[in-house]
């Protein structure tokens, strides 16, 4: 250790000799020459590509401000972003060439789901929640309606569950078919010389589509499941005559399980609230359990010890009758931390902190090799690690992101390309830039996603010196909105995306609200997305059934003759000239999002919580996470700065709020009210800095100044 540059917290060396490196061909000294090796290369090229960003900030600065109140000249734009280099060069057409790709990646649609990783027992339950019951999916939520006979009640209610099974049983009509009768016709199944057979009082039938039967267990005369598969999704019949389901079914249909979240990224980044060693220990910790299959949780529910562990793969006859072995888990991606942030646990010569996303790459891809070693691989049966990459600007930091990559697979002797990287495009110069990001990283790419949030964050920030942003809900009708989104999938499928990699959309925010959900997240494959975010498990079964009705392959096929989405479109500048709001209605808008920022913040800073279900000013429970958050502080930030109110008003707003948001953590024992003593709560002065010093944050981020806060809470706490 003597011979190298940096300084390594005690808390992670002990984590990676003791626990990483026992199963694995490197040495200690080998390790951490490497990382010593990679920030050194790597560290100079990271600090200039920030600084790109912050000209470029204040460039778009100079020209907004030239230009505030006029109409946009979008030529005349698209000619200066080009002379700053904001707009880069589009290379020509390519096919990405990405191998070894799982087919949960490269060719199912479905759920995804996103987990923070800091939290073991979500994370199992996550990657548990490949199969989900669609029946408890329906009667635990107002998927079904709730109210009068259908009420769920404090014992089970047949009513509901009649409704419960008549959902299910039409969703199979529709999906996996019978030629001649309907499910709820179905007397008993069984599978006769490898076809799926179904007996109804007017006879037996088959599937509409033989091909459908994927195998069964039990005995095929009596089984007690049978899967069927339709557009690349598993669909599992539970058949048992002794369950309180089965036994009044007339076929004995005790449930219907879905394949669910076929893919789930853990997440270190946005979702958790990881500022120092220890926290970061307990991410890695977190993912060597998940790579090695091993990762366990032991917690009390409902007066009882549960001790939470991975499922194994699910063992089946095939239709043909030879042994059949469906995965069990999600296929696991994991996402690192940006380019921009640095942490503790790692210092350089300088004295300065690493840069986290290198710290990331590094460790996540170490641990990582643990999967790659097995001879039945838990995760990735191709042999290849998945990284996401978030908040990357430009085609220049994914090329860099890619040399990252290369070096660590040089370092740990894999084969190129064995790294994949999943593209986030989640700002205004990658939205601009799409086909030259995925061009920089063609080899290796397996995701791009359309972050909403964040996006709009960056687009508030990015134009902020051009005039007063829209209200928050009327952003969403916006030009540059549906250009965006339009874009991410047109590009995708233009570079050869389709049938090799995922183009995803994001995430469902109200978790209690799976009716509207059902209603509104079909828009989703739809829109030739082959994957989209789902806040939960049950979401993610509830999502699944779009993806039954949808057939993905097709949409995009369809979609590959339509006019791509125009740069014109996207350039839109979500502004207002002459700002009209009534000041009810700008009041409004600050209570809604200072409210917002104070219900995350006080959780972020003062429990540690990434994300969280965080009440609104109406009482719906949200999903929170640092892209929201971003969201909401930039809005004020630019009203303010551009005199729609005043620091005054916004001030009381946040002290009034931070009351509103006590009383709604009012039952929780670890919670430290904000109100009265404003000055002495780290959480109310980390929001008040987001809003007030939102202006001069880099790019608008909300994680320099969290951090910040959460360090002083936890020293404060250990003083």
């Amino acid at each position: 250790m003597t011979e190298l540059s940096i300084t390594i917290d005690p808390q992670l060396i002990a984590f990676v000799e003791k626990e990483v490196l026992p199963g694995l061909p490197f040495d200690a000294a080998y390790i951490w020459r490497c990382l010593d090796t990679l920030l050194d290369d790597f560290t100079p090229r990271n600090k200039a590509l920030l600084e790109t960003r912050a000209v470029l900030q204040s460039q778009l600065n100079t020209w907004h401000r030239a230009h505030k109140g006029a109409p946009l000249d979008v030529e005349a734009y698209k000619r200066f972003l080009k002379d700053i280099g904001y707009l880069a060069a589009e290379p020509s057409d390519f096919d990405i060439t990405t191998a070894d790709v799982d087919p949960e990646i490269a060719t199912v649609a479905g759920p995804q789901l996103v987990v923070p990783i800091m939290n073991a027992r979500f994370a199992i339950n996550a990657a548990n929640a490949r199969w989900g019951s669609l029946y408890d999916a329906l009667y635990g939520t107002d998927a079904i309606d709730q109210s009068g006979d259908l009420a769920p009640g404090s014992v089970y209610n047949e009513v509901r569950g009649a409704a419960v099974v008549a959902w299910g049983k039409a969703l199979l009509d529709d999906s996996v078919g019978l030629a001649g009768a309907t499910y709820a016709d179905v007397t008993s199944f069984e599978v006769w010389e490898g076809q799926f057979i179904a007996r109804t009082p007017s006879g037996d039938v088959m599937l509409k589509d033989p091909a459908q039967l994927i195998g069964y267990s039990g005995e095929p005369g009596a089984p007690s499941s049978i899967v069927l598969q339709n557009n690349g999704l598993h669909i599992a019949l539970v058949i048992d005559r002794h369950h309180p389901v089965g036994r009044k079914d007339p076929a004995g249909l005790a449930d219907i399980v879905l394949e669910s979240a076929v893919t789930t990224i853990m997440d270190a980044e946005d979702s958790v609230a990881a500022v120092d060693a220890e926290d970061k220990v307990l991410c890695y910790r977190n993912w060597l359990g998940l790579m090695k299959g091993d990762l366990s949780e032991r917690f009390t529910k409902a007066g009882k010890e549960i001790n939470r562990t991975l499922a194994k793969d699910r063992i089946y006859t095939a239709a043909n009758g030879s042994p059949l072995v469906l995965p069990g888990r999600s296929l696991m991606l994991v996402r690192n931390v940006g380019h921009l942030m640095t942490n503790p646990a790692v210092v350089l010569s300088d004295g300065n902190e690493a840069y986290e996303g290198l710290l990331d790459g590094f460790f996540t891809s170490l641990i990582a090799l643990h999967d790659l070693a097995m001879a039945n691989r838990g995760n990735s049966r191709t042999g290849s690690v998945y990284i996401v990459k978030p908040k990357m600007h430009g085609p220049e930091e994914v090329a860099f992101a890619n040399d990252v990559f290369n070096a660590i697979e040089d370092m740990f002797d894999l084969k190129r390309n064995t790294l994949k990287i999943g593209i986030m495009d989640e700002e205004r110069r990658t939205s601009v830039n799409l086909k030259s990001c995925i061009f920089a990283a063609k080899d290796r790419v397996i995701f791009i996603n359309t972050g909403f949030l964040d996006r709009t964050g960056d687009e508030m920030h990015s134009i902020m010196e051009a005039g007063p942003v829209l209200r928050k809900g009327d952003m969403k009708t916006t030009t540059w909105i549906s250009a965006y989104e339009d874009n991410n999938v047109d590009i995708g499928l233009s570079s050869g995306m389709s049938g090799k990699a995922q183009i995803g959309k994001g995430m469902w925010a109200m978790p209690d609200e799976m009716a509207a959900m059902l209603d509104q997240k079909i828009g989703h494959p739809n829109a030739g997305a082959n994957c989209a975010w789902a806040p939960s498990p049950t979401a993610a079964t509830l999502h699944a059934t779009h993806y039954h009705q949808v057939n993905v392959k097709q949409v995009q096929k369809d979609l590959m003759n339509r006019a791509p989405a125009r740069l014109d479109g996207i350039l839109t500048i979500p502004v207002v000239s002459q700002p009209n709001w009534s000041p009810e209605d700008v009041q409004a808008e600050l209570d809604n999002n200072a409210q917002g920022i104070l219900g995350y913040v006080v959780r972020w800073v003062e429990q540690g919580l990434g994300c969280s279900k965080v009440p609104d000013i109406n009482g719906v429970g949200l999903m929170e996470d640092r892209a929201t958050l971003r969201i909401s502080s930039q809005h004020i930030a630019n009203w303010l700065y551009h005199g729609v109110c005043s620091k005054d008003q916004v001030e009381e707003t946040l002290e009034r709020m931070a009351r509103v948001v006590d009383a709604q953590n009012s039952d929780d024992p670890s919670y430290r009210p904000m109100a009265p003593d404003f000055g002495g709560s780290f959480a109310f002065k980390a929001a008040r800095d987001l809003v007030l010093k939102g202006r001069e944050q880099p790019n608008g981020y909300t994680e320099p100044l969290l951090h910040a806060h959460r360090m002083a809470f936890k020293s404060a706490q250990r003083a």
